[in-house]
């Protein structure tokens, strides 16, 4: 890989995200982190979005990708279409992060050292254990409404997985192409996609072999979220009734 290009790039997504981005925190992660760059994907957003996006590629294109989709598709049409984007830039590895930094830019560079160091794991994913020494801050309702999705995802799947909805993830560029070639049936329940397809791909004990979750450090909520209660069920629904 030529030294121009970095090793890991980092899909965010972002919808209508004027008020929400944290533009000093992602320029300070610009600044210090060697080897990784950032991709925005606009994804078809009705405010001033995508003119923020492109003053902060001002001067840092080599670091910071944008991609503009025409209409709002969703956020897993979005990471999708960042990854396939981002593949074109023949990195080793390709990760999403949530634009709110519910999880800190800087855990990025824990993602990608722990995924390179062991040459068995194929994808490293966030994990919002709360324990001692550890910030992890949502309600209690979305909490214990996680932990019941959790536990019939990680039964569904029949993989001892804790937490697939973390916006947190880095994958092996290999990884990418196999998951992401082909649109999601979900616009938010993506992440268990993810798995379903690894499984049909690896089988399920490679797959538990694969992934590795990292309990996170800090995970704070960045709010209200913007998918609604009745969608999600709805769609979770469809989730589960699909075929693997």
């Amino acid at each position: 890989m030529s030294s121009d290009l970095p090793q890991t790039i980092i899909v965010i997504p972002c919808f209508n995200e004027e008020g929400r981005l944290k533009l000093e925190e992602f320029k300070r992660f610009i600044n210090e982190a060697s080897g990784i760059a950032l991709l925005f994907v606009d994804d078809g957003s009705k405010d001033a979005t995508w003119q923020i996006l492109q003053k902060m590629t001002a001067g840092n294109e080599r670091k910071v990708y944008t991609l503009k989709l025409p209409r709002n598709q969703g956020k897993a049409e979005a990471v999708r279409q960042g990854v396939l984007a981002a593949l074109k830039q023949n990195p080793e590895y390709i990760g999403f992060w949530d634009a709110d930094l519910a999880v800190p830019m800087e855990d990025a560079k824990w993602f990608e050292e722990t995924l390179a160091g062991n040459n068995k794991l194929k994808m490293v994913i966030g994990c919002r254990l709360k324990r001692l020494g550890s910030n992890i801050e949502r309600s209690c309702f979305r909490h214990y409404l996680g932990r019941v999705f959790a536990t019939i995802v990680s039964i569904h799947l029949r993989l001892p997985v804790y937490d697939t909805q973390c916006g947190a993830k880095i994958l092996t560029s290999e990884l990418c192409r196999q998951v992401f070639a082909d649109p999601f049936s979900s616009k938010w329940f993506f992440d268990v996609e993810i798995f379903k397809r690894m499984i049909r791909i690896y089988g399920a004990q490679q797959t538990i072999e694969s992934v590795l979750e990292l309990p996170l450090k800090q995970w704070i909520d960045g709010g209200e979220s913007k998918v609604k209660l009745i969608e999600a069920a709805w769609q979770f629904f469809k989730l589960l009734t699909a075929k693997k």
